[in-house]
């Protein structure tokens, strides 16, 4: 013989409604916790401090078109990670060390078609801009024979651009994992407080009109900022 519940058949279908609702919502919950985390992976503490950029961002975005049209403005304050690469003496090199000037961070490899193509222009641009305020920063991440890249940099007369380089290509996997690299070459412009001005995915013209009036603005923005 079936027994029979003991609670009317409406009051059990009740419980059962409430009980898939708590569980929804936890479900819900996990999954912007997730959300929520992966967020703060790809920002930092000091990110408040990194409004300025993001205003020199918004300033300078008229300026974004043409040859630099690909330039991803910043539009939250973040404050790009410390990269340790070497210098052509085989010395270690912080990001830090470029306080106070203007960085357009450029990430390159030979093996990188538009990478080769992009270096002349980065070239010329640190023979127009470069100085007390502003440098191209472009570090090599070949991984495997360390005198190509220097044998590259000479057959095509690059002369304006010190020598950088990571073969352990953890500077283009610290700027991934921050959601600031997607292929080759990556190019970020850093302000004199080691913050995100704005990021391009791929080749530009960097020595072109556009280019230097962009990197130009966002110098005298910087300038203009810590006096």
């Amino acid at each position: 013989m079936t027994e029979l519940p003991t609670e009317p058949y409406y009051k059990l279908r009740r419980r059962h409604m409430a009980t898939r609702a708590v569980l929804a919502l936890c479900a819900t919950l996990a999954v912007l916790a997730g959300v929520y985390g992966i967020a703060r992976l790809r920002s930092n503490p000091a990110d408040a401090a990194c409004q300025a950029a993001v205003n020199t961002a918004h300033r300078i975005a008229p300026l974004v078109h043409g040859e630099v049209a690909a330039l991803a403005a910043a539009q939250t304050p973040f404050r790009v990670p410390d990269l340790t690469f070497k210098d052509a003496q085989g010395r270690d090199r912080k990001l830090a060390d470029w306080r106070g000037r203007t960085v357009l961070l450029n990430l390159w490899a030979t093996w990188c078609v538009p990478c080769r193509t992009e270096m002349p222009a980065l070239d010329a641009l640190q023979a127009k801009l470069g100085g007390a305020n502003f440098e191209v920063v472009a570090v090599n991440i070949d991984t495997r024979d360390p005198e190509k890249p220097l044998a590259f940099v000479k057959n095509v007369g690059i002369g304006h651009l010190a020598y950088y380089s990571d073969p352990s290509a953890v500077v283009f996997e610290k700027l991934k994992t921050a959601g600031k690299a997607f292929g080759m070459p990556t190019t970020l412009i850093v302000d004199r407080s080691g913050c995100e001005i704005g990021t391009m995915a791929g080749p530009a013209e960097w020595a072109s009109d556009d280019g230097v009036k962009l990197v130009g603005a966002a110098i005298s923005d910087g300038s203009s900022a810590t006096r």
